[in-house]
């Protein structure tokens, strides 16, 4: 999905950690952070560059905290999307979080609020570090479990209830068929 999500002038480049730790999410949100991050990656590489997906676990002790002041002493995984784009100047780096948002003529501004969502409700935290002309890498840490994963065994009996409707906002064609 992420290939036909970028295109063919950006370059992907993914680089798995081995003996990786485990996280507790769901993984449909899971997948919304990763496209959302990959998303903008993408619009920020107008004319093509290089997306590095990186995976690792980490250990973050109070010097880190220190210099970070959102961060939690502790063990995460992390995953990093960085990107050769157009980059940002601090005053935009402020803003990138807030509900609508957005540096872009088209953008709702929902994408990274999504993102912050997220990682904030399954207890991780996000680091971004970005320079104009010098692209953008956004970290996000979510705490590794120690549990042995158990796959949820799907349920036999598949039913209906309730008759609500679901608004679905999403400025990527793609993107909104894949969740409708």
């Amino acid at each position: 999905i992420l290939s036909r999500i970028i295109g063919e002038d950006i370059d992907l480049i993914f680089v798995p950690s081995k003996n990786l730790g485990n996280i507790k999410v769901d993984q449909s949100q899971f997948e919304q952070v990763l496209i959302n991050l990959v998303i903008n990656s993408r619009d920020a590489m107008p004319h093509g560059g290089r997306l590095i997906i990186d995976t690792k676990n980490a250990t973050i002790d109070e010097e880190f905290c220190r210099h970070h002041p959102y961060a939690t002493v502790g063990e995460y995984v992390s995953l990093s999307v960085s990107d050769t784009g157009v980059g940002m100047d601090e005053e935009t780096q402020k803003h990138i979080f807030e509900p609508f948002f957005t540096t872009k003529e088209s953008g709702t501004g929902l994408g990274l609020a999504i993102v912050y969502g997220i990682v904030k409700q399954n207890g991780g935290f996000i680091d971004v570090t970005s320079e104009p002309g010098a692209g953008t890498t956004f970290k996000i840490y979510l705490p590794r479990v120690y549990e042995k994963m158990v796959k949820a065994k799907p349920s036999k009996e598949r039913r209906i209830i309730g008759k609500e409707t679901i608004l679905l906002v999403e400025d990527e064609n793609m993107l909104r068929d894949l969740v409708k």
